[in-house]
């Protein structure tokens, strides 16, 4: 992913460096295991740990493939020139490349995962502020994108603290999932390598050993996180495209904070655009569309092919990398979130009363009047106030057929918006608990 969308703590789990140090240490730990029980001397694994040190040459790595076109076997040529040809003559034996590719790429995405963990948490945390903050400010809510009856913008946050909180659940799910290592050898069958050296290595390097590998770790698991990261990514949209809605002129009910010096367009010093969510909309997209090549990945052939690296080496780092990077921004958006109450009131009631419509026909039918004849009741009073811009309840104390049925007083409470927001606190305490 380009640097204007990366952070560099994500951005470091998918460096060169990074890689070839860990290939590094699943090798020193492999040639521990070996040598614990007998396969290789001693003092040929402790010889491999004098690199621990050493920064790889990442250029002479680079250097070693163009001739050899294997990047594994770059590396330990590369390795072997550090600690001496003879002292590595025992490094990987028994292994397979995939080894530790596949080992390397599941530690990068466990420790990717813990990244995301983080930044979900965050964002949660700034839900529930915004929440509590707003739990009792009233707005309209909408269906179709029309007005339809009372909500409270802490319900609007509340709701979207559970989808992320959700998303919390089934990201620590996939980093569980993903959490695994193999070495296991040449089509999987510890042929050539000890059980025990797989044991080692994985719980060295903060893994569980998958039960059964071929030559490579089942691509299922892979699929299922980057659809976590997809799902994630549509929960950001859902959250970044409410805010977008708020922000339109005529709505105005929220806004991205528009700091000092900051200009929305180049032909028009007016505007104030909602360019962060826009981003964020954007950024969804390139995660989700990282997850179908994710899925087409479980089906290789036989005991292994490669049909799976060229599309895991791009959308390993370029999901977790955007997917950082838009939690974080949407985080920020949310803290900064300017909002608005009396415009939401003034749009709740620029139809006069009309979304206590409901609460009338309810009440009509409670009092003997057929379903059908309330409806018919309610809406033809309704469209007054659609088409001739009516008093919902000044056309219903007006109304005869209404007021044969309903008195003032019941009409007139009709009209109470405390009525809509009385299961606030129920709702909270079943999100957030007591």
């Amino acid at each position: 992913m380009i640097p204007r969308y990366s952070r560099p703590d994500m951005t470091a789990i998918w460096s060169p460096e990074t890689k070839f140090r860990i290939w590094y240490e699943i090798e020193a730990h492999a040639c521990d295991a070996m040598a614990n029980l007998g396969v290789i001397p001693t003092e040929n694994a402790e010889a491999v740990w004098k690199a621990k040190d050493v920064e790889f040459d990442v250029a002479r790595i680079d250097e070693i493939e163009a001739v050899t076109k294997h990047d594994v076997i770059a590396f330990l040529t590369h390795l072997a020139e550090i600690i001496g040809n003879d002292e590595a003559r025992f490094v990987h034996q028994g292994m397979t490349s995939s080894d530790v590719l596949d080992t390397t790429f599941n530690i990068q995405l466990t420790r990717a995962a813990d990244i995301l963990i983080a930044d979900l948490e965050g964002l949660l945390a700034a839900l529930k502020r915004r929440a509590l903050e707003h739990k009792d400010t009233v707005r309209i809510g909408r269906s179709h994108g029309i007005h339809a009856e009372p909500t409270t913008m802490g319900l609007t946050f509340a709701r979207f603290y559970a989808e992320m909180d959700r998303n919390l659940s089934r990201m620590r799910d996939a980093r569980a999932e993903i959490a695994t290592g193999a070495i296991s050898g040449a089509v999987g069958t510890f042929a050539n390598i000890d059980l025990a050296v797989e044991e080692h290595v994985c719980d060295q390097m903060g893994l569980v050993p998958e039960p059964i590998s071929t030559q490579v770790i089942p691509r299922d698991r892979h699929a299922a996180f980057f659809a976590t990261l997809g799902v994630i990514a549509s929960s950001i949209e859902n959250i970044a495209t409410e805010i977008r809605h708020m922000q339109r002129t005529e709505v105005l009910e929220a806004e991205e904070f528009f700091s000092a010096g900051q200009k929305g367009s180049s032909a028009m010093p007016h505007k104030r655009n909602p360019v962060l969510t826009e981003n964020l909309t954007g950024l969804a997209r390139l995660v989700r569309g990282m997850v179908v090549p994710a899925m087409e990945n479980v089906a290789l052939w036989h005991e292994r092919d490669i049909s799976h690296s060229s599309v895991e080496r791009n959308i390993g780092p370029d999901a977790t990398v955007t997917l950082d990077f838009a939690l974080s921004r949407l985080t920020g958006v949310i803290e900064k979130l300017v909002v608005y109450p009396d415009n939401m009131l003034a749009n709740m009631n620029k139809f006069r009363g009309l979304v206590m419509s409901q609460r009338v026909l309810l009440a009509l039918t409670q009092a003997g009047v057929s379903r059908e004849d309330s409806y018919k009741l309610v809406q033809r009073n309704a469209m007054k106030v659609w088409e001739e811009g009516k008093d919902f309840k000044e056309e219903l104390l007006a109304d005869p057929d209404v007021t044969a049925a309903l008195s003032k007083e019941e009409i007139e409470e009709k009209f109470d918006l405390g009525y809509h927001t009385k299961h606030v606190d129920t709702i909270f305490a079943r999100v957030f608990g007591d």
